[in-house]
């Protein structure tokens, strides 16, 4: 199963036969005051630094993000993707849980887009397929739903199978249904990676989604998180991870995952790996 995502002038097709698919994680204020305020004040130039940035590291995609507190949130997302759009031309992931942010977002995306995210919560899907459907989108699927985040793994699968089959209500096919399974710190819980992992071997397994997942989230609060966080990457690979949300700019992280690709077959004789390494050179 593939999913192929563009822009105006570039496809991306994330699969299982295909090379690993990094989504720049960098253009979110969660965290980032400074981003944040500039962004309230319209000054997209870090916004637009961080593009460019993030692409020559190797990412593919990237995540946007726009909610800035007592801002709005519609009008800053939609003025961050054209900026970007003045920069780069990959395709992007538009992040929000607002429902009218997402909506002014996708009417105002050149291409097809990635909705991040909806949940298994019947007013969550109500609220999002369809705007998914309308603009001829892509979205993740969180397997989680009102009763939370659940550490049974084939419970996280049932709510992914619930919004794939959802999806195909609103005529949303399953290609466009990338699944995240929950990546959780293994800080606070030594068994998280564990349970993500055999999540990711049932999607596999049964649904055969694309999934994709905020690889750093598993690093969280530990000490040297680049090492971690491309452990978790290649381990989640071998389960079924497509692509992931994760800090393109760290250079532990992207050649890992572009050591993964010759390792997997998804570099044939390592041709980019060897380009990379001249180029260097």
């Amino acid at each position: 199963m593939e999913t192929t995502l563009h822009s105006k002038t570039k496809a991306v097709i994330i699969g299982p036969n295909q090379p690993f698919v990094m989504i720049g994680e960098r253009i979110n204020p969660s965290g980032r005051k400074k981003l944040g305020a500039e962004m309230a004040a319209g000054d997209f130039s870090r916004v637009r630094r961080d593009a460019e940035i993030q692409v020559a590291a190797g990412a593919q995609m990237l995540d946007v993000n726009a909610g800035v507190p007592i801002a709005d949130e519609a009008a800053l997302l939609v003025s961050a993707i054209r900026e970007i759009a003045e920069v780069t031309d990959v395709p992007l992931s538009l992040d929000s849980s607002v429902a009218e942010a997402l909506e002014a977002a996708l009417a105002a995306y050149v291409g097809k887009a990635l909705v991040n995210s909806v949940t298994g919560e019947d007013e969550r899907l109500e609220m999002i397929l369809p705007l998914v459907k309308k603009h001829g989108a892509a979205v993740i699927a969180m397997a989680n739903d009102e009763t939370g985040i659940s550490m049974e793994p084939e419970y996280r699968l049932s709510v992914a199978r619930k919004i794939v089959q959802r999806a195909q209500d609103y005529g949303i096919p399953p290609e466009d249904i990338i699944i995240d399974p929950l990546a959780l710190t293994i800080a606070a819980d030594p068994q998280a990676v564990q349970v993500t992992l055999a999540t990711m071997r049932l999607i596999r397994d049964e649904l055969g989604n694309n999934m994709v997942c905020g690889a750093g989230n598993t690093s969280f609060g530990l000490p040297e998180r680049s090492y971690l966080t491309a452990a978790f990457i290649a381990m989640a690979r071998v389960c079924g991870l497509t692509c992931a949300i994760a800090d393109a700019t760290n250079p532990v992280i992207g050649e890992m995952i572009r050591a993964g690709d010759v390792m997997l077959g998804q570099d044939e004789y390592a041709a980019n790996w060897i380009a990379r390494y001249r180029a260097r050179k």
